[in-house]
């Protein structure tokens, strides 16, 4: 139900953008948002966009990383530019209604690694 791409190995100061494509059921209600794990660390919410376009970011991403979405083609991306090698992670795409913090559905990881 939900589909991440983009990942890859870029070296620090590059960018990378990633996708994630959900069905029209999930999108269209949802707040949705990227997480990232890193090994050894805890799971972490990057960033989120709700149905109305707002968005969060966590401050170690601030500046650096966009999140946005397209309504028609029920898309999330990220696009992250000036990567440091602490941005290093598996990450994920999730979404959640927007009556709750919860995050209920998941796509699968994509890894990003930055090397220095």
């Amino acid at each position: 139900q939900l589909q991440a791409s983009g990942g890859g190995l870029v070296q620090a100061g590059g960018s990378l953008r990633l996708s994630c494509v959900a069905s029209g059921r999930i999108f269209s209600i949802n707040t949705m948002g990227w997480y990232r794990q890193a090994p050894g660390k805890e799971r972490e919410l990057v960033a989120s966009v709700a149905s109305d376009g707002s968005t969060n970011y966590a401050d170690s991403v601030k500046g650096r990383f966009t999140i946005s979405r397209d309504n028609a083609k029920n898309t999330v991306s990220l696009q992250m530019n000036s990567l440091k090698p602490e941005d290093t992670a598996v990450y994920y795409c999730a979404a959640r209604p927007p009556s709750t913090s919860t995050y209920r559905y998941w796509g699968q990881g994509t890894l990003v690694t930055v090397s220095s």
